[in-house]
């Protein structure tokens, strides 16, 4: 489209920024806000909160497994078509989502909602990029990566405010007006600035394969905590036939005429070192996200709704820095604003490492406002140096794949660091309890001092194995958020194996 239209300019540009802008506020935030919702929509339709989870998974499975099949879809209906598709059909499930009465129904409706969500985000990116004139995709980016950060950071609070005040069906309701200003906006701005349509065979056994092995990876990490990991039948089952299915599909479509994901972008340096940073990045912030408000739930007595506005302070000073990024990524080297990004992280995360149970609120909000700086300095400069030097035709296709990957990554960390979390816990319960025993001079001190003012020995017991309990955890925060702090650190080397220019210099000097 950039090639066959001139960019957009003035109000229009601002209008089509809005328009596209809700559309993917409306997408990422459906990732976050039902989370918190999951106790009262598993109580309502009469489930068990673990049968719950399913209205995640699915979603989560639906929308993985489209992300890497925009590019085809793309090519096959046009870009700007499918995006208006996709949102209108989006906004329609989220209205039957809401009126569902059962978890299967809601389930099913869940899982057209992500087949439908997935386009939505690369094609996002590749519209914005083709309508903005070539010296402003730093600010389209910026503005882009603003939204994606702000979006999750919103969807617990909301949610919680919403299930806790109204019905949980209006977690789901909100989109429809959203989706449908989104739609008439985009559709009146580029009405007649459709993209080039080719009509290509379905690889439908490449399909089929890209299917059933994200289908089973993602069930796997949804469930490998709650089934023991590879001690379950059923989770190494699930680990051969993702490894078999995913090895067969990769093998698949580096020797298929028509691919349905273009794997040959992986033969492009920047995309390949810009993919694993973000996807390597993306696992740890995403394991921050999910131990973080889960601590302070389940450990420190915190809601869910101040657990969300302990969180919130991440997306502050982004929705602030986000806006000038266009202008400093051309004055400064991208590998050094990612470089800035990273050693955030890794400070921040290292800070984080030494907190005590008798932090307060305002001591936990002021690291994840530092943090903050670094998520557009992270992604915008990434994005960027992903989709340097590709022709517009090819955009769409990488964008996919890097956001694929990017969630995939993001299951990755979210099941992963739940797991760290909790074997660190139990390792520190251990060994609190045996330093704590009855035998302990310190124990029997403090037991005695008890008994003095009129405590029982079964409450003071009780007590005691409560305080161990708490302090456990809190040991396992430290120690997951150590380990986060040293994965930031190692990619503060990888991002330097890129190669500039970067940009638009970089996509007119391609030879694609």
């Amino acid at each position: 489209m950039g090639d066959k239209y001139p960019p957009i300019t003035g109000f229009k540009l601002a209008l089509l920024t809005v328009g596209v802008s809700l559309a993917i506020f409306m997408n990422i935030l459906d990732t976050s806000i039902a989370n918190v919702a999951i106790p009262t929509i598993a109580g309502n339709l009469a489930v068990s909160p673990d049968e719950g989870t399913w209205v995640i998974t699915s979603f989560a499975v639906s929308l993985a497994i489209s992300l890497p099949l925009t590019g085809w879809f793309g090519k096959r209906f046009g870009e700007v078509r499918l995006f208006l598709a996709a949102t209108l059909l989006f906004s329609l499930f989220s209205l039957l989502c809401g009126l569902a009465v059962s978890l299967p129904m809601l389930i099913l409706f869940r899982v057209l909602q992500g087949a439908v969500a997935g386009p939505m985000i690369p094609l996002s990116q590749s519209l914005l990029l083709a309508n903005y004139p070539p010296e402003k995709h730093g600010t389209a980016l910026s503005i882009w990566s603003m939204t994606a950060v702000v979006a999750p950071v919103v969807g617990p609070i909301l949610g919680g405010l919403i299930t806790d005040n109204y019905s949980w069906p209006w977690i789901f309701y909100i989109n429809v007006p959203v989706g449908l200003i989104a739609v008439a906006i985009t559709a009146v701005i580029l009405r007649g600035r459709e993209t080039d349509k080719e009509r290509r065979p379905i690889d439908k056994i490449g399909l089929a394969l890209l299917i059933i092995g994200v289908a089973s990876l993602q069930i796997l990490l949804d469930k490998g905590n709650e089934l023991d990991w590879f001690s379950s039948p059923t989770i190494c089952w699930l680990g051969v036939v993702a490894a078999v299915a995913l090895s067969f599909f990769v093998v698949w479509e580096l020797t298929e005429e028509h691919p349905v994901v273009d794997l040959t972008l992986f033969k492009r340096r920047n995309f390949s070192v810009a993919t694993a940073a973000i996807s390597f990045g993306y696992l740890a912030f995403f394991g921050s996200v999910v131990i973080f408000p889960l601590w302070l739930q389940t450990q420190m007595g915190y809601t869910a709704t101040w657990a969300g506005i302990a969180a919130a302070p991440i997306g502050m000073l982004a929705v602030v820095i986000a806006p000038m990024l266009g202008s400093l990524m051309k004055r400064f080297d991208l590998r050094v604003l990612v470089t800035i990004a990273f050693a955030l992280f890794a400070g921040v995360s290292f800070w984080v490492s030494g907190f005590a149970t008798n932090i307060d609120l305002s001591q936990l909000m002021i690291p994840r406002l530092i943090f903050g700086i670094g998520m557009p300095l992270f992604f915008v400069p990434l994005i960027t140096m992903s989709l340097s030097g590709l022709a517009p035709h090819r955009v769409a296709s990488a964008s996919g794949l890097l956001n694929f990957l990017r969630m995939l990554a993001g299951g990755f960390g979210a099941s992963i660091s739940i797991a760290i979390w909790d074997q660190r816990q139990a390792l520190h319960d251990a060994r609190l309890s045996a330093s704590a025993s009855l035998h302990n001079p310190f124990t029997q001190h403090v037991f005695s001092k008890l008994a003095e003012i009129g405590v029982g020995a079964k409450t003071s017991i009780a007590e005691f194995a409560h305080v161990i309990d708490k302090q456990s955890f809190m040991l396992a925060t430290n120690d997951f958020f150590w380990l986060s702090g040293c994965v930031f650190v190692a990619l503060l080397a990888l991002v330097w194996f890129a190669k500039g220019p970067f940009g638009a210099a970089a996509a007119r000097a391609a030879a694609d």
